[in-house]
């Protein structure tokens, strides 16, 4: 079966982006709370389609349906400007074999100010200004079950680790997306069975139910 030839030609229409939904969830863990570099309308639309096509359990048992790289970022850049709207910069995806790095300049107390909880003085201070970050994470899927683990986290080309990187996603990531699990597994919901990250595109697989 062609998993693409039965694809809508239309999006439904959201009032923001569905990070619990199975492709959304991952491809926001691919970057910890980093965003995606933006792309061409058409790589938007192909994938939202896509999307859409998944989460409204259209696709067969057995579907293989492919995105990539490009279709990826387009559509989370679209959709985490939307949400975001300030305090990231210049984002950026590659995809690996079972991972991905993700980065972007980030200004973290303006990501929390958009969040709607703003840092104290004492933490605005420390942590003022626009810093690079650069994240890298792995991703075990199989059996409707992922996992998606945080290796190395740097800001400024410096390696963060321990209490510190707890505080990163306790304060930036969990606000706002507050279900994340950090390093367990979770459902992957619409019948999917695994996903499989390659350099180029992340292929979705559906479960022969």
């Amino acid at each position: 079966m062609n998993a693409y030839s039965t694809l809508p030609q239309g999006g439904g229409a959201a009032a923001r982006p569905d990070y619990n939904g199975p492709v959304g969830r991952v491809v926001l863990w691919l970057l910890a709370g980093a965003a995606l570099f933006g792309s061409s309308p058409a790589d938007y639309l192909s994938a939202k389609r896509k999307i859409d096509f998944i989460g409204n359990d259209r696709a067969q048992p057995g579907a293989r349906i492919l995105f990539t790289s490009a279709e990826l970022n387009a559509y989370v850049s679209r959709e985490i400007v939307a949400y975001v709207p300030e305090g990231l910069r210049n984002p950026k995806l590659e995809l690996g074999h079972g991972s991905a790095w993700g980065s972007a300049d980030v200004n973290f107390p303006k990501l929390r100010q958009a969040a709607g909880k703003p840092l104290n003085w004492f933490l605005t201070k420390l942590l003022e200004g626009e810093r690079p970050v650069r994240v890298n994470a792995r991703i075990q899927s199989g059996k409707g079950v992922a996992r998606v683990d945080v290796e190395r986290v740097e800001i400024s080309g410096v390696a963060i680790h321990g209490a510190a990187l707890d505080f990163l996603i306790r304060n930036f990531l969990l606000p706002y997306y507050p279900e994340a699990k950090v390093g367990q597994p979770f459902e992957l919901k619409h019948g999917i069975e695994r996903l499989e990250v390659r350099p180029a595109a992340v292929r979705v697989v559906i479960g022969k139910r």
